[in-house]
């Protein structure tokens, strides 16, 4: 677990908000009982998790695709080639929405921007470190001009079928 204490509070804060503006119908859904809190998503998007990452056309036609997706922060990172379809749609409008769906068990689901990464951000090494352990090999190295990308969601919510028997078979304290 990266995230700081603050991370926490706003990655909470953004999931409270998120549900509380959700339809009627979302939280019948993703009710109390399987809400999942920042604290449940941070301990159970460790790794690397396929996420489906939908971006837009220039003729405003949807596209979807999985990506590898590793979740730093209280946030997910990704990458994609320079040449991908993906790229050029985030490029040129960077709003997306990002999901992680593991079977009829859990689900993140959320809406936001994309930023490309940067030698010389912030959280770069961290990142680009955090995958190079991951993989055994930095991600850079996998094609001539790879993008890393941050996501800021501005909504977002956790959704467990069965939160309190999902969080003990992976060894979360509820």
């Amino acid at each position: 677990m990266l995230e700081t204490a603050d991370e926490m509070a706003t990655l909470q804060s953004l999931l409270d908000a998120s549900h509380g503006s959700s339809t009627d119908h979302l939280r019948s859904i993703i009710n109390d009982e399987r809400r999942l809190s920042a604290r449940d998503l941070v301990a159970l998007l460790t790794g690397m998790k396929v996420i489906s990452v939908a971006t837009v056309t220039a003729r405003g036609e949807p596209r979807i695709s999985a990506l590898d997706g590793h979740f730093l922060h209280g946030t997910w990172s990704f990458s994609t080639g320079s040449t991908a379809a993906k790229a050029r749609h985030m490029r040129a409008r960077p709003s997306v929405s990002v999901a992680h769906v593991d079977n009829e068990e859990l689900g993140v689901f959320s809406h936001g921007r994309v930023e490309r990464m940067r030698e010389g951000d912030h959280d770069w090494a961290e990142t680009i470190g955090h995958w190079t352990a991951h993989y055994g090999s930095s991600p850079l190295t996998w094609d001539d001009d790879i993008h890393m990308y941050r996501y800021h969601p501005h909504w977002m919510v956790g959704y467990a079928w069965k939160r309190t028997e999902l969080l003990a078979q992976r060894g979360v304290d509820s």
